[in-house]
């Protein structure tokens, strides 16, 4: 799987993921789904994605090149704090 293939590919599970875990009582919002940081080592991938909604997830896609199989982790931003060292 090459980089570009792969991206697109978690994209498209992160934007299903979403919508199916969305309050199924609101309507639907437009949202984007975009990619913070990418890397790979020989065979395997490894994203990190988030979207638009102003929700505080963010998501892990990690593909195992040797087995053929993509993984998903969906975390939940809880707090961003600057730390000052000196």
């Amino acid at each position: 799987m090459g980089n570009k293939e792969f991206i697109e590919k978690c994209k498209e599970i992160v934007k299903q993921y979403v919508m199916e875990h969305l309050d199924k009582s609101d309507n639907v919002p437009e949202f984007d789904v975009f990619d913070v940081w990418y890397c790979k080592t020989l065979q395997n991938h490894k994203a990190l994605l988030s979207t638009t909604l102003s929700d505080g997830m963010y998501y892990e896609c990690t593909y195992n090149g040797d087995k053929k199989e993509l993984y998903l982790d969906a975390y939940k931003k809880f707090e961003n704090k600057c730390i000052k060292l000196d």
